[in-house]
């Protein structure tokens, strides 16, 4: 059933789907639920719960489409940790200083935060990671030496510099010292998408964004 507004009408705002549920193949029926939201413009929500087996399903899909973009940014002391970041689903961030790249995957979510929660989600991605590899012992010395990095640069004690990218423009550094500029096609179409990786020199590790954590060689481009 369609969601109507408050004259009786069917709103646009809102409405319904059906299918077949992906596990029992029972009716499903998906909410679309559009929206305005700050920084990142107009958004479509979608959700599922299938009443019969509950299996579930949320997504948010940016309906926005800008230039290309990146923003730069040195992260110098702990005022710098308070500049406002906004990460779209498409927004792929860099910390060249530590060898580390956050690129989206299919379950990727988009967020606003500041350069501090940054660094703090890709801690907790390197935690993780580490542990994943602690039989290898260069790749596990390679993730307790860049969790102490990040350690430091969250008490403001080591500088970065810190890089996202946007190939659809929905993602930003909000800074005085921040800098702007729009990418090639060329580059826009180079970005990645689906892992978290991090340089370890021979060894790399790769981190879906679903938390799939997965060591892979050097063969990645």
């Amino acid at each position: 059933m369609n969601t109507e507004n408050n004259s009786g009408g069917e709103s646009r705002n809102s409405f319904e789907t059906r299918t077949s549920c992906p596990l029992c193949h029972e009716e499903l029926v998906i909410k679309w639920n559009n929206d305005e939201i700050p920084y990142f413009g107009e958004v479509m929500y979608i959700s599922t719960t299938c009443s019969n087996c509950s299996f579930r399903f949320t997504d948010t899909m940016i309906l926005t489409q800008k230039e290309p973009v990146r923003f730069e940014m040195m992260v110098e002391g702990l005022e710098d940790l308070n500049a406002r970041v906004i990460r779209s689903t498409s927004g792929t961030i860099r910390i060249p200083d530590l060898g580390i790249d956050v690129e989206p995957g299919s379950v990727s979510e988009s967020y606003v935060t500041n350069i501090e929660g940054i660094l703090e989600r890709v801690r907790a991605v390197v935690v993780t990671a580490t542990e994943w590899v602690k039989d290898e012992p260069e790749a596990h010395e390679r993730g307790l030496e860049l969790q102490k990095m990040l350690e430091e640069a969250i008490q403001g004690e080591l500088p970065l510099k810190v890089i996202i990218e946007d190939p659809l423009g929905n993602s930003a550094i909000i800074s005085e010292k921040a800098t702007s500029r729009t990418l090639s096609s060329e580059e826009a179409a180079n970005l990645h998408s689906g892992m978290v990786i991090f340089d370890v020199d021979s060894s790399e590790l790769e981190v879906d964004s679903s938390d799939k954590i997965q060591p892979i060689g050097n063969e990645y481009k």
